[in-house]
This record gives structure tokens, C-alpha cells and sequence, in this order.
């Protein structure tokens, strides 16, 4: 069962590590679950939905979300070594955000469903469909651990203009 983590920084974008390529786990350790549980304390303190272990500064193949609701328990997912199988033909826009580009929210088109694969908390390969914000978020996750942000998706003015806004805004609060 999972831990209390500790709260970790961010990196935000132009942070050159976001563009980094995970490596792969070799297996599901006590220090993966210790990753994890700093990855969902940070993850909730921020607040968001998803992170992937890049964002925090370590290149690993490692995801955590929890998409409950306003007013729901929590329910948080862990994901090692996650793959993408048969993706939508479909698409749909959805409104992303992501932590490491704070206060930037566009559209963004994704496969409207796809099939994810991974090893869990434990170390056990799950398999399972998703749809909807589930597809969504995990496919932007997934692009974490490839070196995109979500701003990859957009042109490339809506993206320098984004990147800019996000590097205003830290250096105010550095100065602050």
C-alpha cells in the first residue's frame, strides 16, 4: 500500500530535462514505490490529475493520476513501463493543462480511446481500456516519458508565446 511522500519541485518548461527520454524500470522496487509516493504527494499539493517521473526530475518510465472527482475518496493509479496499444482512429479535442506549464490550458487532439498496458504499484502487468479524461490523461503522460509537453502539440506561436508566459510567471515569483 502506498506511503506518504515527500513533496518534490516541479520542472517547468523551458527546463531542457523535460525534453529527456525515459529509461525503462528494470523491475518494481521499494525505491519505484518510494518514487511513486513522492510523485502522488507532489501531484496533489500542486494540484493536478497526473505526473510523470521526468517532471520531478528523474527519467524513469513511471507515471502516477488520480482522476476522482470534487468530493471523492481518492483514487490513485500507478504506472511502470506503461504502453500504448490499439489507439482510437477517433479523435476528440479535450482542454489540457500540465503542472510543468502552469496556468496554460489549449486544446489538444487524442485518440478518443486506447488500451494501456503497465506494471502497477506491486509489480503486476495490468492491462485495461480506456476512455474519455482516462485516455486523455495517460496519453499526455505518455508523451512525458517520450520528451513532449502538451505545448508540443500546438503551433509553434501559441507555443513560444505559452513558454514565455510560463517563464514571467517564475521569475515574478523568484523575485517575490
Amino acid at each position: 500500500m502506498a506511503k506518504p511522500g515527500k513533496i518534490r519541485p516541479i520542472l517547468t518548461v523551458p527546463d531542457p530535462r523535460l525534453k529527456t527520454v525515459s529509461e525503462p524500470v528494470a523491475t518494481v522496487t521499494d525505491d519505484t514505490r518510494a518514487l511513486m509516493d513522492d510523485m502522488l504527494a507532489t501531484m496533489y499539493a500542486a494540484p493536478g490529475i497526473g505526473l510523470a517521473a521526468i517532471q520531478i526530475g528523474v527519467p524513469q518510465r513511471v507515471i502516477v493520476m488520480d482522476l476522482a472527482g470534487e468530493g471523492e475518496d481518492p483514487q490513485p493509479k500507478y504506472f511502470v513501463n506503461p504502453e500504448i496499444l490499439d489507439p482510437a482512429d477517433e479523435t476528440l479535442p479535450y482542454q489540457e493543462g500540465c503542472l510543468s506549464v502552469p496556468d496554460i490550458y489549449d486544446d489538444v487532439e487524442r485518440p478518443q480511446s486506447c488500451r494501456v498496458t503497465y506494471l502497477d504499484y506491486d509489480g503486476k502487468r495490468v492491462t485495461e481500456d480506456c476512455e474519455g479524461l482516462y485516455a486523455v490523461c495517460i496519453q499526455h503522460e505518455m508523451d512525458h516519458l517520450e520528451g513532449i509537453v502538451f505545448l508540443d502539440h500546438l503551433s509553434r506561436l501559441k507555443r513560444e508565446r505559452a513558454i514565455k508566459k510560463v517563464m514571467k510567471a517564475e521569475k515574478l515569483k523568484a523575485s517575490a
